[in-house]
């Protein structure tokens, strides 16, 4: 009698992982740059740019009057 061989299910589990696996990257990425939609990078930038700017200038005019300029 010949005996009956178990269904090897690896290829099958291997598959389905992977697939798991790149779903929850896409899930993951799109969540990801969500809160770049909502306009508060730049307005966070812009606000963190103007306040460099205005130290430099600051900085600039306080050297100018040492300077005696």
């Amino acid at each position: 009698m010949a005996e009956e061989q178990e269904k090897d299910n690896t290829w099958a589990i291997v598959g389905v992982s992977i697939a798991a696996i790149v779903l929850l990257v896409v899930m993951l990425k799109k969540d990801e740059t969500k809160h770049l939609q909502s306009g508060a990078v730049q307005s966070l930038q812009a606000e963190t740019f103007s306040k460099i700017e205005k130290r430099h200038t600051s900085n600039n005019s306080s050297a100018e009057a040492i300077s005696g300029k």
